[in-house]
């Protein structure tokens, strides 16, 4: 069973892998964006953190809610209400319960992610962060560290796709060749829930 704690220790993963890739995000962000992803998500992760462990939330749900939050309100740009979109979706779907089965955190994630479609009009092959977040919502049933799996590969999957949303798809042709960052970044918040899992004993 996963608790606060858990979700608590998932966010603080999260903010230190950013903060460990934010110039790669940076770098991959300036050929096809703004050149801003890294140091956006740096700021709101670092907060979330913060955030997170200052209130300690009581439940999985509340830990989510508030972690968009934050990132809504710290983020710039469009990360931040997308993050914050999958977050705060995916703790409204883990309701008021202590604790959660990795069965629960599945179909939340999935509700998650399919509120940040709903949200950018994006879809599979269109070379954003849902090429990496499907695959790993899919995965994540059965296997944490097959959702990591699955988000790395649809990140890597991207490069020679052509952006149809977002601001790389500004570029058209120009878009190939180069690895979505918002996809990329969407990995290391998966490949941080699948080490939390495996640090705490969850592993499945």
């Amino acid at each position: 069973m996963l608790d606060a704690d858990f979700f608590r220790r998932w966010m603080a993963a999260t903010a230190a892998a950013v903060d460990r890739e934010a110039d790669q995000l940076t770098e991959l962000d300036s050929a096809i964006g703004d050149a801003d992803h890294g140091s956006n998500l740096q700021r709101g992760f670092t907060a979330v953190a913060a955030v997170v462990e200052k209130d300690a939330p009581a439940t999985p749900g509340a830990v989510l809610t508030l972690a968009g939050r934050q990132l809504i309100s710290t983020v710039g740009g469009a990360s931040g209400p997308l993050y914050g979109t999958l977050l705060r979706r995916t703790g409204k779907a883990l309701g008021e319960d202590a604790e959660v089965t990795q069965e629960q955190l599945a179909q939340a994630f999935a509700a998650g992610v399919a509120a940040v479609g709903q949200l950018g009009g994006a879809q599979a092959g269109d070379k954003t962060m849902l090429d990496a977040l499907l695959p790993a919502a899919e995965a994540l049933a059965l296997s944490f560290r097959g959702a990591a799996d699955a988000a790395r590969a649809g990140a890597e999957a991207t490069v020679p796709l052509l952006a149809r949303k977002g601001r790389a798809s500004y570029l058209g042709e120009r878009s190939i060749g180069h690895q979505d960052p918002g996809a990329t970044s969407a990995a290391l918040l998966v490949e941080a829930l699948a080490g939390t899992a495996q640090d705490g004993g969850a592993e499945a």
